[in-house]
Order: structure tokens, then C-alpha cells, then sequence
């Protein structure tokens, strides 16, 4: 595995962009499930997103569309690199935590993933 200075910190980078995603956003989704939200209900989620228009909408419609390519590549990637369908799935369930925390956590799994069998320098 690529343990080099520069991959390290990439690697730091993202999860800390992944910690700083958990910590700045999830105030706000314990706020709306308070309210009667469930967050295991994402067309309720987008829905609420998008009520108030302008800039939450486009947000959320970016975000949503974002989130439903993440979900699909995750699981196709994780099993062409090796990590198998059943990593995909794992990445996709942390998705609902929050594809801002998800998906840094997933690069740095399939560097190290990949780096292990010696596909990235």
C-alpha cells in the first residue's frame, strides 16, 4: 500500500471533510426530525428541502441527484475494484448519514483498497 506523506494526508483531508460534513449538518437533521421528519424517508427529506424554494431547492435537487449517482457507482465501483457488492451496500446505508461523510470515507477505503494490491502508487 501507498503509505507515502501525500497519500496520508489525503487521506486525513477527506475524513476530516467527512468529520466536518457529520458535525455541521446533522444539528440540522435531528432539528427536522424533531418536527416529524424521518430521515430513512428521502422523498419526504427532498420534498421538505424543496418547499421553500430558490436556494434550497436547487440544493436539494443537486444534492439528490448527487446522492442517486453516488449510490449506484458506489456499489458498481466497490465490486469492480474487489471490495464486492456487499462494501457498495455498506457505503450506501452510510449514505444516509450523509453522502458528504459517505463518500470521502469511501475514497479513502478504495485508496487503501486499491493500494493493498498495489493498483495505486
Amino acid at each position: 500500500m501507498d503509505n507515502s506523506l501525500a497519500t496520508r494526508v489525503r487521506h486525513v483531508c477527506f475524513l476530516l471533510a467527512g468529520a466536518a460534513a457529520l458535525v455541521l449538518t446533522w444539528p440540522y437533521a435531528f432539528d427536522w426530525m424533531a418536527d416529524g421528519g424521518n430521515i430513512l424517508n428521502p422523498v419526504a427529506f427532498f420534498g421538505d428541502a424543496i418547499s421553500p424554494g430558490g436556494t434550497a431547492a436547487f440544493l436539494a435537487i443537486d444534492m439528490a441527484i448527487a446522492w442517486a449517482v453516488f449510490m449506484v457507482w458506489v456499489v458498481f465501483d466497490a465490486k469492480r475494484i474487489g471490495l464486492g457488492y456487499r462494501w457498495g451496500a455498506v457505503f450506501v446505508v452510510l449514505s444516509y448519514i450523509g453522502v458528504s461523510m459517505a463518500f470521502p470515507v469511501y475514497l479513502v477505503t478504495r485508496e487503501r483498497h486499491l493500494g493493498k494490491r498495489g493498483a495505486v502508487k
